[in-house]
């Protein structure tokens, strides 16, 4: 339901819109956030080395903590919408230095589960994709689909930034340093947040971006959470394109966060590469993985989203059936052609699937997309523990790689079956 606009004047509009420096903020937020996410493929061997925990439990650890980053989303985006969106997001912060914090004193594997799976779980889930998506619904109506680019790029930077600098600190120090690190990084940014992050243009006489005229009010904090979160969710299952792009999406976590973010270093390791050389390679990712997303989301202001979301989902399947070809002891040509084939690709499926989720749920289309970001956790969980357990099983990865590419051709039809709704339903809807 659109609110009411209230004859109100409208502060001067500055040569460039706050709510470019609201994105900037926000982008620099998950860079700084992004730590903790860059710090689980890195744990698996020296935790085994340690502890000598199988690999399958550290991996179910890891899925702990990836699902419940993926089902904490859409309650935060419902959550920002009562209290803030500063508010949400430093408590998160918060509780992902406490449990990153904790992990220094763990003995035995369950407190892996506790600190890291859960606790980082719950925090990171608050800083999820969600977060973007509310950024991008409350502070521009032009341009969403490039800033949803460059926002969901601030977690592939903030992996480049961290990975290199973390794979350092587990090699020559151990991973109890690198864990502190990522503690310390989250507190940081606490202040950052609580400063000059604000919740709604109207909190500075503001329209969003692209919205000229009378003021847009702010909208009064929306009670009931859950009810309203688990709501949208009722109404959303009932739809066709909902479970395509919960599908899609659940593909795409698989192939991501849990295959390849969470197993790409051991398995380059298990070949002979250093885990040093591995997590850059990995951190390369992430560079071009800012430049795919955000080019995303440039083409998604102009192009098919679900096309878009086929073509990806199909080059990403190609290239995930030739990576067991490519690992080796050191880093060849086709490896790195590899990287930035994959990078590009990366999460560039994000933006196209925040734009369906806005056409076909209006309002509710960032909590929508909380939900479909938790099938994306969910796959990502799955894998990451069955990955681990391939491992163990049998000795290699391949049959992982195999699988998820064919995974990815999946979804690619998945993604052309997805229907748009009319211009005029759109209207009413939102």
């Amino acid at each position: 339901m659109v609110a009411a606009l209230v004859d109100v004047p409208v502060k001067a509009r500055p040569r460039l819109h706050r709510a470019w420096f609201v994105a900037a903020v926000a982008f620099v937020t998950i860079i700084g956030a992004a730590g903790f996410a860059s710090l689980p493929g890195l744990l698996i061997d020296p935790l085994h080395e340690e502890f000598h925990w199988s690999r399958g439990a550290i991996g179910f650890a890891v899925s702990i903590n990836l699902a419940l980053y993926g089902l904490t989303a859409p309650f935060a985006a419902a959550l920002m919408d009562r209290f803030g969106i500063r508010s949400v997001v430093a408590c998160a912060l918060t509780v992902i230095a406490v449990g990153a914090g904790l992990t220094v004193f763990m003995t035995e594997s369950w407190q892996l589960i506790l600190y890291w799976g859960v606790l980082v779980g719950l925090g990171s889930g608050s800083m999820a994709l969600a977060f973007a998506a509310t950024v991008t619904n409350r502070w521009f109506v032009k341009r969403r689909g490039l800033v949803t680019g460059i926002l969901t790029a601030g977690s592939a930077s903030g992996q480049l930034v961290f990975l290199p600098l973390l794979s350092w600190i587990v090699e020559n120090h151990g991973w109890r340093p690198a864990t502190v690190t990522v503690a310390l990084s989250a507190v940081t940014v606490v202040p950052f947040v609580w400063l000059l992050l604000r919740d709604h243009p109207a909190d500075l006489g503001l329209n969003p971006y692209g919205v000229d005229g009378a003021l847009q009010p702010k909208p009064a904090p929306q009670r009931g959470a859950a009810r309203r979160t688990v709501g949208a969710l009722v109404s959303a299952a009932r739809t066709g394109p909902f479970w395509l792009l919960a599908g899609t999406f659940a593909i795409c976590g698989a192939s991501t966060n849990g295959l390849v973010k969470t197993h790409f270093v051991p398995a380059a390791h298990d070949h002979g590469m250093p885990i040093t050389a591995a997590a850059s390679l990995l951190a390369v990712i992430g560079l071009f993985d800012v430049v795919g997303t955000i080019a995303s989301g440039w083409f998604t202001d102009r192009f098919d989203t679900r096309r878009l979301l086929a073509v990806y989902y199909g080059l990403r399947g190609i290239s995930l059936m030739f990576l067991p070809m490519l690992l080796s002891d050191s880093v060849q040509p086709p490896m790195i052609f590899f990287i930035i084939f994959y990078g590009l690709d990366w999460v560039a499926t994000v933006p196209p699937t925040i734009a369906l989720c806005r056409e076909h749920y209006g309002e509710d289309g960032a909590i929508v997309f909380g939900w479909v970001l938790a099938s994306h956790q969910v796959g990502a969980a799955v894998v990451a523990f069955l990955g681990g357990l391939a491992r163990d099983a049998f000795g290699s990865y391949d049959v992982i790689w195999y699988a998820s590419g064919a995974l990815c051709a999946a979804a690619a039809l998945m993604a052309l079956v997805i229907r748009h709704r009319p211009v005029a339903e759109q209207t009413l809807v939102a």
